[in-house]
């Protein structure tokens, strides 16, 4: 058995949560270890590399939200280039000109004339919306409320269903994901070498604060007594003191992790979740058979397309590596899904398999462990209040953000709540006693 040190802050898991968390807690002069279960860190967050190629695990683009402005703050590098928005919707099996711009506007036989008035409208005004009138309303609700045009409604459900992978309109809360849509206006960022490049970059800063790392350990319990966090205790019987712990977990194996949890907050927040999972293909191919079709929405699917090496380094021998994925709802059938997306590329992409180099299917990631939604009670974290010292971070304890943004989001509130009440905890009940 491995008795360690005392640490101010341990944190329950390596994605892009926990390592947020820890150089955060870092930075502010507390003693700080991670524990993660697998042997490489990142989480979702990890890129895989095969014949050359980067594979991220599923389609991944930096917004301008909180994730972008942290990574900045901790002086990341974030190599990589906004892609052109230039694109092609999918109506009724075939490729069409995508309005995302004046001259796509004009061209697009999508819409009518009365259509393409409303939509240059929406995007004039888009950018001064405030979109907290609309936290809680459902999505459909504030579409079918306030677009008029048919044709309109449906590329808002798409732009807004590539924004936060959620096919579930009538539950899906609008504000969120309506900022989610300003900031993807702005422009997004696609990683070289994918997301994993970050992810070392995350680790190294970590590492230059000081903080130290356990890999390949499972954590299977949370101590606490009389309602102060005691230990993180693992499988292998190593024990971690802590003063305080953030869990970086989904909320059921938070509520596994913690004794007695159904008597905590744990239990409404692991009852109110609402997963989202999506089913991805990433190809790696010599040449693109059509070089314009890049970049392509489902109007009447669920799917999306992207050659993120229109913008980004994603292979070392010029291969293009493009990313196809269905947002899922609550049926999901891998052969099916895997056909839509061989479909699609079939359709944007003919003849691709005679130029592939490599291949990845997923067919059912979590894209997040829940999300903002009308059924929410209340906003996760970053405290369990029944416990001091016990926190939450994660893509699901969002209060607004979405995907990587409520991550890093939510690591940082769980910090900001631990240097606010410095000096006002009791006496942790390990001090009082010899662990064994």
């Amino acid at each position: 058995m491995i008795q360690m040190q005392l640490y101010d802050v341990a944190v329950v898991g390596g994605g892009v949560a926990g390592l947020t968390a820890a150089i955060y807690a870092a930075k502010a002069g507390k003693q700080t270890i991670v524990i993660e279960k697998q042997d490489r860190l990142g989480g979702r967050a990890m890129s895989n590399k095969k014949n050359g190629a980067y594979f991220n695990l599923g389609g991944h683009a930096l917004y301008h939200g909180d994730a972008l402005a942290s990574f900045r703050e901790f002086g990341l590098s974030l190599q990589g280039n906004k892609p052109s928005i230039d694109g092609y919707a999918i109506w009724n099996g075939k490729l069409t000109v995508l309005p995302t711009g004046v001259k796509s506007l004009v061209a697009t036989p999508l819409l009518s004339w009365k259509g393409k008035v409303e939509l240059a409208a929406w995007l004039a005004k888009f950018g001064k919306l405030d979109t907290h009138r609309y936290d809680q309303v459902s999505l459909r609700e504030w579409i079918e409320g306030n677009v008029q045009d048919p044709m309109v409604r449906n590329i808002f459900y798409a732009l807004l269903r590539t924004a936060s992978y959620v096919v579930a309109p009538d539950l899906q809360a609008a504000g969120p994901v309506l900022q989610q849509l300003k900031n993807a206006l702005q422009g997004v960022l696609y990683l070289d070498r994918g997301w994993g490049a970050a992810v070392d970059e995350l680790r190294k800063k970590a590492s230059d604060y000081g903080v130290r790392f356990i890999t390949k350990s499972k954590v299977i319990s949370i101590d606490h007594h009389n309602g102060i966090v005691q230990q993180v205790l693992c499988e292998d019987g190593t024990k971690v003191p802590a003063k305080n712990i953030i869990l970086t977990t989904s909320p059921a194996i938070a509520h596994q992790l913690v004794p007695h949890a159904e008597a905590t907050a744990l239990h409404t927040w692991k009852k109110q979740a609402i997963e989202i999972t999506a089913a991805c293909l990433d190809v790696a191919l010599r040449r693109l058979p059509k070089p314009k079709q890049q970049f392509v929405y489902g109007i009447d699917q669920t799917v999306f397309l992207s050659n993120q090496s229109r913008a980004a380094y994603l292979s070392e021998d010029g291969a293009q590596v493009v990313s196809v994925i269905k947002y899922q709802g609550k049926e999901t059938d891998p052969e099916k899904d895997l056909q839509a997306l061989e479909q699609t590329l079939d359709l944007v992409q003919p003849g691709w398999q005679d130029e592939l180099v490599a291949k990845q299917y997923l067919p059912k990631i979590t894209v997040c462990y829940d999300f903002m939604h009308t059924k929410r009670q209340e906003n996760p974290g970053p405290a369990v209040p029944e416990i001091k010292g016990l926190y939450v971070a994660g893509e699901w304890a969002s209060h607004g953000e979405l995907l990587v943004d409520a991550a890093t989001a939510s690591a940082k509130r769980a910090i900001q709540h631990i240097l606010s009440h410095e000096g006002t905890e009791r006496t942790p009940y390990y001090e009082h006693r010899d662990i064994v």
